[in-house]
């Protein structure tokens, strides 16, 4: 029994690489508690469970909320710096959801609404971001779920360049997903999200989304628009897609 948990137990550069980050970044982690370690030996040396970094991995949705509303790090291979780099692995999800039986009569729209998101992350923020580009995008076949989100200007700040009148998150979140707007560059993100809304009032598909203060929540096939205002308040948007 003794000779298995030892076995379990990897070393600080190996745990490191299996997380995508840095050692420096895992000892930050772990001083934090964050992401504990365990000590073994006389010298003190930091190793990790292979389970617990399993089940770090799979909170998608948590690494992705610690990131918008504190700057949290998170593993690289989730973050995706630029659109190119997006739609790669968007394709390698589509990819992966064809041979799924749990995704593979949904494969095409769910690459369809994560691709619409995310891309309009890229398209509003450009030149814009307020600190970090880019976005997290990670997708679980077994929990059957896509998460993705930016710390961009929000689709507050972004709306009212074309309607000036929006007074909070919560009214513009509305507005995002009801309204056709007219204008420039920056309603196509509202316009995008009504494509959103229509997919998933016609699949088995549902979407939790924040921005903001407000949080929206689509059920499977129903139009129906759940908003509400939350304690929380983030930098740019959140995005929670399950089938």
């Amino acid at each position: 029994m003794e000779k298995n948990k030892k076995e379990d137990l990897i070393p600080i550069s190996e745990a490191a690489e299996l997380l995508g980050v840095s050692i420096m970044t895992l000892r930050r982690w772990d001083e934090s508690g964050r992401f504990s370690s365990s000590r073994e030996g006389e010298g003190g040396h930091r190793y990790y469970r292979k389970k617990d970094i399993e089940v770090f991995l799979e909170d998608l949705f948590k690494l992705a909320s610690d990131w918008v509303v504190s700057e949290a790090e998170f593993p690289d291979n989730f973050y995706c710096q630029n659109s190119a780099i997006f739609l790669a692995r968007i394709t390698k999800m589509e990819g992966l959801m064809m041979r799924n039986k749990d995704a593979k009569d949904l494969f095409s729209l769910l690459a369809s609404i994560a691709g619409e998101i995310g891309e309009n992350s890229y398209a509003h923020n450009l030149g814009q971001w307020p600190d970090i580009p880019g976005i997290f995008f990670g997708f679980d076949l077994n929990k059957k779920q896509i998460v993705l989100a930016d710390r961009g200007m929000g689709i507050l700040k972004t709306l009212k360049r074309v309607k000036p009148g929006l007074k909070n998150h919560k009214e513009a979140l509305e507005v995002a997903f009801t309204e056709f707007l007219s204008g420039r560059e920056p309603e196509s993100r509202g316009n995008g999200l009504k494509y959103v809304r229509k997919v998933i009032s016609e699949n088995s598909i549902n979407l939790l989304f924040q921005t903001g203060d407000a949080k929206l929540i689509l059920n499977a096939n129903s139009s129906d628009l759940n908003i509400e205002n939350v304690k929380q308040n983030i930098r740019g948007c959140l995005a929670l897609i399950s089938y």
